[in-house]
């Protein structure tokens, strides 16, 4: 009698049976905290079925051992139990040996974050079209024109260019003056910078730099310069014994006056040819003169030759 109340409480007080497994372990604190496997999907993310899978311990219905531990990892954390732990358990049921951290670099932190193969595909086919446009691309760069294409871009400009226009740049030609007499002058730039500055003798030449910006000249005689552009000769700056000033030289703006006509280029011949012609106004003048005083006798003959043919007839 006295040994039959110890005897019931022992059988009272005798501890529950713990789980031993992992997922029996999960299993046991989800029921504990009175979860759902839909509430612990919603936590973590992770399939249902996939957490089923783990409760079970059936790690071949996973992905692999990667994410059979990461699921492990994550239910552990959803039910507050010791990740570490259950991670550990996991591997050592899965390899039935401790596998230590050899596969915790290849664990998912958070499984439900691993992108699925789908857009795994989808980048894969952004990498191949981009790489295919690029090769495309390389490839039309360093094809080399064929000789038709060569001949359109050559016509393409000469169409486009009217009759009798010089193909070279105007900048590129070289604008020279030359004194046809001595004359001062200034060339300078738009900064105000004096490309020359001084007189030029008779037969001197001053070539403008090719560099110089906005070229411009300052002369009392512009008609003792001869300026070319290019070899071509180009109308005078100004008025004959008349000071220009700030008159662009520039080939384009020389150019734009346009050439000077035939007629114009010996300018320096003009002054002798006139002064003589003034002499031989003034002995031609007289000869009127003589001839007024030479009319008066023809009439003179031609009254007596009528006055004699009219005295007979009374």
């Amino acid at each position: 009698m006295a040994d039959e109340p110890e005897l019931e409480t022992g059988a009272q007080g005798a501890p529950e049976a713990q789980p031993s497994t992992p997922g029996a372990k999960l299993r046991a604190a989800r029921e504990a905290r009175g979860l759902s496997i839909q509430d612990v999907a919603t936590r973590t993310r992770i399939a249902q079925r996939q957490l089923e899978a783990v409760e079970r311990d059936d790690y071949a219905a996973l992905p692999g051992i990667p994410y059979a531990v990461g699921f492990a990892r994550a239910y552990a954390r959803a039910v507050d139990l010791d990740e570490v732990a259950i991670a550990a358990q996991v591997r050592h049921g899965v390899h039935n040996s401790d596998m230590g951290a050899r596969y915790e670099a290849f664990e998912p932190v958070d499984p439900a974050r691993v992108p699925p193969r789908r857009l795994a595909w989808v980048v894969l086919a952004i990498v191949v079209v981009l790489i295919a446009g690029y090769t495309i691309w390389r490839t039309q760069l360093m094809t080399l024109p064929t000789g038709e294409e060569i001949a359109q871009e050559q016509a393409q400009p000469a169409a486009a260019r009217p009759a009798g226009a010089d193909p070279v740049a105007p900048a590129a030609q070289p604008v020279v003056f030359t004194a046809i007499d001595d004359v001062w002058l200034r060339i300078y730039d738009d900064a105000g910078e004096r490309l020359k500055d001084g007189l030029l003798k008779k037969g001197e030449s001053f070539t403008l730099p090719s560099t110089a910006k906005g070229p411009m000249i300052l002369t009392g005689r512009p008609q003792a310069l001869s300026v070319t552009v290019g070899g071509k000769v180009m109308p005078p700056l100004g008025a004959a014994d008349r000071t220009i000033a700030d008159v662009p030289v520039s080939a384009e703006a020389l150019l734009a006056r346009g050439e000077a006509p035939a007629e114009a280029m010996p300018a320096r011949g003009t002054r002798p040819s006139a002064a003589p012609s003034r002499p031989a106004q003034r002995r031609t003048a007289p000869a009127p003169a003589s001839s007024e005083i030479s009319a008066p006798p023809a009439p003179a003959a031609v009254a007596p030759a009528g006055d004699g043919a009219a005295a007979p007839q009374p």
